[in-house]
């Protein structure tokens, strides 16, 4: 069995300024306008682990058991938020999952709170196109001990990681598939890795790593 593995931000959607303006709408109500967060503060921090990212975007909170109650607090409205709002698809999304799944399984790995994926498939109702997902906030785990669990429990004998920052490339390494850089994504790769100009390319990148 073959099968593709998903990242989330900006490898499917740009959610950001959904995220922010999500946040925002908790945390200027309880700490005041000067903490409003922006959608270029949520880019910086996409793909972190949360609790790495709620140290960083909520610096202003002294006490980490607070902080980190605030993210959850954050984390659950922006889950419903989102499925009602969505994010910002990348062009030709559902056409390439189409044809994609008639040759592969497709799976989602994401260092999102639990909720999140769920919120993205149904808003869009991709539900039909995912096989299996998986997420830190379901677990705690890194990223590679997640994509380890999907190949695992999906008896994948090949597959490959689509992502689009160091970090994905490096937890892929980890797990010990392949990958594919989504270069119009947030960051970059030090190593010279198949990529993808725009989503529709994948049906021909995954053609040639999968077969």
């Amino acid at each position: 069995m073959k099968g593709i593995i998903f990242d989330m931000d900006g490898t499917l959607w740009d959610s950001a300024k959904a995220v922010a303006d999500s946040w925002s709408d908790i945390v200027v109500e309880k700490y005041g306008e000067e903490h409003r967060i922006f959608e270029d503060d949520i880019k910086a921090v996409m793909g972190k682990p949360m609790n790495e990212l709620a140290d960083i975007i909520f610096d202003f909170v002294e006490d980490e058991d607070e902080r980190y109650e605030l993210l959850d607090v954050c984390g659950k409205y922006e889950n419903e938020y989102l499925i009602k709002h969505g994010g910002v698809l990348y062009p030709d999304l559902e056409d390439t999952f189409k044809k994609l799944k008639e040759n592969y399984n497709l799976y989602i790995v994401s260092n999102c709170q639990s909720g999140y994926i769920e919120a993205f498939l149904e808003h869009y109702g991709f539900e039909k196109y995912f096989d299996d997902i998986e997420c830190f906030g379901n677990n705690n785990l890194m990223k590679d001990e997640n994509i380890r669990k999907i190949v695992e429990r999906n008896n994948l004998e090949k597959a490959v990681y689509v992502g689009d920052i160091q970090g994905d490339y490096d937890s892929t390494m980890k797990a010990g598939i392949d990958f594919i850089l989504a270069d119009y994504g947030f960051g970059s790769v030090d190593k010279e890795v198949p990529k993808i100009e725009k989503f529709s390319d994948l049906i021909n990148v995954a053609k040639e790593i999968l077969g």
